[in-house]
């Protein structure tokens, strides 16, 4: 892999369908899966096949189904686990298990009740017997965020020796700074024995709005990997969004970092997910959002309409949205109405647009939004309708 390749690992339908009541069926799995798969996706986290049969069967069906991706089964490192994954996952032209175990003295201590030597040797353990089945294993180190650096890297090189091929730094509880997060990245990068063995990969959470902070300070620092879900849903306050990550690295040239994501699929697969999961996008949600690329403002509009860069810094057909939104509201110029108003038929001159905006004015502050029907009622009544339509 090219050291300027950031690899997309995408969690949607594992990390994803935990959202209380996002709960997905085998069919629409394998849907989500393919369209992951066209958008170019690296690897896909079917699920976590020990967890229930349907689970298993997803995996399963999205095993046969994916052409190009990695497809992906969670573990924990349990032997159980890793044997009911590699049989979920036997149909994959790329397999990967992914397994790990909780490596903060938090959990080490309230979750296991055991000590740190008892927990590298359960990590090399599980790596070990998941290599027995699969040559690409994935090792998770959860809540990485909040473990102590040198214990961290001392587990990273007991999952190298076991043959891990990626090492997963999750912030678990979203609870790292950037700068933090990216020394944890750089510090693993400088003293972990046998790094160059292995892929370092960011999971971030959201709980702080800090995860695609906290991604992007990853690679940076040497991650080559970012766990990622789409439209940011997941666990709790979600996790990093894949759209976020792609299109700043995108929009960022100078930090020579790459993707194989086609962005201009990004919209619609938004879509797709939030439809299936039913779970509402809101408005503003960077580069999928309804609104993210609608501007209201009077002084916006009259940029954008002379010239979108002012404005935008991102082409909306980059990520598939069709085109920029003029809202018309009560914060709207006159820029703005002729610009709808052409659009709906009407060439006004500068006196006829002064009229028409007054009675504008007078509609706009009792609605929110100014639609094109209301346009033409503005227009018809207005003093100087008939000089309009005679021209």
């Amino acid at each position: 892999m090219s050291n300027s390749q950031v690899q997309i690992f995408d969690t949607t339908l594992r990390d994803g369908e935990q959202v209380p009541g996002c709960k997905l069926n085998t069919e629409q799995k394998v849907v989500i899966a393919e369209q992951l798969d066209f958008l170019g996706v690296d690897i896909i986290e079917a699920g976590f096949p020990v967890s229930s049969p349907g689970d298993f069967k997803s995996v399963e069906e999205i095993s046969k189904t994916v052409k190009n991706a990695t497809v992906c089964g969670l573990t924990r490192s349990v032997e159980n686990d890793i044997k009911v994954a590699a049989e979920a996952l036997k149909y994959a032209k790329k397999p990967r298990i992914h397994t790990g175990i909780g490596t903060s003295d938090s959990h080490i201590i309230h979750k296991f009740k055991s000590n740190r030597e008892d927990i590298i040797q359960r990590a090399y353990a599980a790596v070990s017997y998941a290599k027995s089945f699969v040559e690409d294993v994935e090792f998770y180190a959860e809540d990485a965020g909040r473990t102590d650096n040198d214990y961290l890297a001392r587990v990273c090189e007991a999952a190298i020796k076991a043959g891990a091929t990626v090492l997963n730094i999750p912030d678990t509880t979203g609870y790292c700074l950037p700068h933090e997060y990216g020394a944890k990245i750089k510090y693993l990068k400088e003293n972990v024995k046998g790094i160059e063995k292995a892929i370092l990969s960011c999971h971030c959470h959201n709980d702080l709005g800090l995860a695609t902070a906290n991604s992007i300070e990853g690679v940076i620092n040497g991650a080559r990997q970012i766990e990622c879900t789409i439209n940011g849903i997941g666990e709790r306050a979600g996790n990093t969004a894949l759209e976020e990550v792609v299109m700043i690295l995108k929009q960022h040239p100078y930090l020579n970092l790459d993707t194989n994501i086609q962005t201009e699929m990004l919209y619609g697969i938004s879509q797709l997910v939030s439809d299936s999961m039913g779970i509402y996008t809101q408005p503003n949600k960077a580069i999928v959002g309804a609104n993210a690329f609608a501007h209201s403002s009077g002084i916006h509009q009259d940029g954008v309409i002379k010239n979108r860069e002012t404005y935008e810094i991102i082409d909306p057909k980059e990520v598939g949205v069709t085109e920029s939104a003029i809202v018309l509201t009560a914060r709207s110029g006159r820029a703005a109405l002729a610009y709808r108003a052409k659009n709906v038929g009407y060439e006004l001159t500068k006196l006829q647009l002064d009229e028409v905006y007054a009675n504008f004015l007078t509609f706009a502050d009792k609605k929110k939004e100014i639609n094109d029907n209301d346009i033409h009622q503005i227009i018809e009544t207005s003093k100087v309708y008939q000089q309009i339509i005679s021209t």
